[in-house]
């Protein structure tokens, strides 16, 4: 059995492996961020998001000197979504912190109990459901519904006024004359959620996944019209700002049900942890009997002078918490186990399940992660396995009911090469996943390769986006980025010209064939980046075109190192910023025969310009790390970068024992400080000009 990774205790991490895991787990965190927040299309559940938080948190509370500027626990949401106009709420619209057990609850109220001075009896709580839809804020003024706005990333949000208006049980006007905003939950309910689907269907529409998804994409159209035609509805739960003659929670909710917002009706006043846990209890067995999604409870404190003594932390209330249901579960046969790969080449074992109802869903797949997990769990085909639907989003195994059945086959082995290309299959050290080294030519990852090879920091050809490489891909005529530049040829001899097709004319045509005319000459660093190699980005494409100059010479020192010429591997890994892991990326795409046969194509129809080294021999910065910090005055950040690199200098974000210089202008911070701390050389703008104006 292969030894499984073990996450480290957080009492037994050193200083320097907490400070590597939390700048993993901030990068980790807002890349979900942005999935869920940002695009609707998360990746894992939410317990195993939660899992993440969670070990920021602990972390973080071990070594509070290490708390970084862009740490998950001071941040809210995510950033609002191009295409619409922001909007800044009057008051922040905080994230609630997470309790997952009964001691995480009781804990609350005896933090709020010494916070206030208070006894527990004097503490009441309101305990109302915690929706799973979008929250979202509703400001008016003078009594008229002015502006609606979603949580964004709970000081700047997304307009979306117009979108909010067509739902039906929004008021557009109250009797109320100050401004005020109202915050509540956006959802749809699992019976209009069904007959939503159905009517897609009929439409040869596709189904949207479950009813969250499908109201953030309903409130999130361009076009009001067609918000008008889901089925949006509305539950009003608080506000920004209460109005200043309420003084409970509980009263400021009889107001809105007074102005005729839907307010929840599963709300009571609980006067006791007990009564507290009851209803939690309570609310667990009517979830699914419940025609709306619900993936918790809220605690408040409801009178507001309390609220308002206790104040926030970085991004959640103190005087408010969630507890969270356990994530939904259903027993179940595993059918098969196969394997999808990924655009980067990534194998995922996918099981395939006797179809069941997991929360509302039928469920007929669940993701296993990787070959770890299936080793881990010893997941085998046949087993009876218990699922679960974390946050109510991606299906996973939790475990094997009968694992002593004595028909049980054995383990699940991966193959040696691709199901897909036949091209060998590698597991790098220290990597959980395995992957497919076929790059360029295995189509499993051919489509989202080839977006990647047009896109605006590779090939950069315009007219041929992501729709039309699909379209392209599924008609056979791209296959493989050469592709691309024979396909004029290849189209002037078919009998079924670009021309003819629809949405073509003999002009779209003729402006396609041009702007890949027109682009088969570029740099080196471009096209080293244009192939999409694991882990290789502008940055590491840049520094393998400065250090080897030419395509061919970087063609050959990488084939010669992935042939075993260990002198070109290390002179690989001695270049600053390229690492083990990185390296071995690399050398796996040249190990690929397949790979290498599309470069000799390519290398027949495009011109790969030489790199033009920055390196001056005679700048006084060349081969120098800077660091710039603060304003500067005389030019922009950018523009002091690129002179920067122009001479030959390396610029790096952070400040380390390996910065040369760091160059600081107004308003300068902890870099500056940092500096001081490691005896690294500090420069004003003024010095720094000086400096670089010696080789003009």
């Amino acid at each position: 059995m292969t030894e499984q990774k073990k996450i480290p205790p957080i009492e037994a991490l050193t200083e320097l492996e907490a400070q590597a895991e939390l700048r993993y787990l901030a990068k980790e965190i807002a890349y979900h961020d942005s999935l869920y927040h940002g695009k609707d299309q998360p990746e894992i559940d939410d317990a195993t998001y939660d899992a993440l938080r969670q070990r920021n948190t602990a972390i973080e509370l071990k070594f509070p000197h290490l708390i970084r500027s862009d740490s998950p626990s001071k941040k809210i949401g995510y950033k609002a979504t191009p295409g619409f106009a922001k909007v800044t709420h009057l008051t922040p619209m905080l994230s609630l912190d997470n309790a997952f057990t009964e001691t995480d609850v009781i804990d609350f109220i005896e933090r709020a109990r010494r916070f206030l001075n208070l006894s527990a009896e004097e503490i009441e709580i309101i305990a109302e459901p915690k929706f799973d839809g979008l929250s979202c804020s509703l400001r008016y003024e003078n009594g008229i519904l002015i502006q609606a706005a979603k949580r964004g990333d709970g000081e700047i949000g997304e307009d979306v006024t117009e979108n909010v208006k067509t739902i039906k049980t929004i008021p557009h006007h109250i009797p109320y004359t100050n401004t005020l905003e109202i915050r509540g939950e956006v959802y749809i309910k699992h019976s209009d959620f069904n007959e939503l689907n159905s009517l897609r269907t009929k439409s040869d529409e596709s189904q949207f996944a479950n009813p969250r998804n499908a109201a953030a994409g309903s409130l999130r159209q361009l076009d009001s019209r067609i918000t008008a035609t889901r089925p949006l509805e509305f539950f009003a739960y608080g506000y920004g700002k209460y109005p200043s003659n309420l003084k409970t929670h509980l009263e400021g909710l009889e107001c809105l049900k007074e102005w005729c917002f839907p307010v929840n009706p599963l709300i009571e006043l609980c006067p006791s942890i007990n009564s507290i846990l009851s209803f939690y209890k309570k609310l667990e067995t009517l979830r699914a009997g419940l025609d709306y999604d619900i993936d918790g409870v809220v605690y408040k404190i409801n009178f507001l002078a309390l609220q308002q003594r206790l104040g926030n932390v970085a991004r959640a209330p103190r005087y408010a918490i969630a507890h969270k249901f356990p994530p939904e579960q259903a027993q179940t046969i595993l059918e098969n186990i196969i394997l999808q790969v990924g655009r980067t080449g990534v194998l995922t074992p996918v099981a395939q399940l006797t179809p069941i109802n997991v929360g509302g869903v039928i469920v007929s797949r669940a993701t296993l992660h990787n070959e770890d997990e299936l080793t881990r769990k010893d997941i085998r085909i046949g087993d009876r396995v218990l699922i679960q639907r974390a946050g109510d989003v991606i299906p996973q195994v939790v475990k094997v009911l009968n694992p002593d059945r004595p028909d049980r086959p054995m383990p699940f082995k991966f193959p040696d090469v691709c199901p897909i290309c036949e091209s060998y299959i590698e597991r790098l050290p220290e990597q959980a996943a395995r992957r497919c080294t076929g790059g360029l030519y295995c189509s499993a990852q051919a489509a989202l390769r080839l977006r990647h090879f047009v896109s605006r920091d590779a090939f950069d050809i315009e007219g041929l986006g992501a729709r039309h490489i699909e379209h392209f891909f599924q008609e056979g005529l791209l296959k493989t980025p050469v592709d691309i530049f024979t396909l004029e040829a290849r189209d002037h001899d078919s009998i079924a010209p670009l021309s003819n097709r629809e949405g073509w004319g003999l002009k779209s045509a003729g402006n396609l064939f041009s702007a890949i005319n027109n682009r088969r000459h570029i740099s080196l660093e471009r096209f080293i980046y244009a192939l999409g190699i694991p882990q290789i980005g502008q940055t590491t494409a840049k520094l393998l075109a400065y250090h080897y100059g030419s395509y061919l010479q970087w063609k050959i020192a990488m084939q010669k190192a992935a042939e075993g010429h260990e002198e070109e591997r290390q002179i690989l890994l001695s270049i600053d910023g390229i690492g083990p892991s990185v390296g071995e990326d690399l050398l796996s795409f040249f190990k690929e025969r397949h790979n290498i046969e599309i470069l000799e194509k390519l290398e027949q129809h495009i011109s790969i310009a030489d790199s033009v080294s920055p390196i001056l021999a005679h700048s006084p910065i060349s081969g120098k790390v800077i660091v710039f910090t603060g304003s500067l005055n005389s030019l922009t950040r950018a523009e002091a970068k690129a002179r920067a690199e122009a001479l030959g200098a390396k610029v790096a974000g952070s400040v380390s024992s390996k910065t040369d210089y760091v160059v600081y202008g107004a308003d300068a911070g902890s870099k500056a400080n940092k500096a001081k701390e490691l005896g690294v050389e500090l420069l004003t703008e003024d010095q720094w000009l000086t400096l670089i104006q010696q080789v003009d």
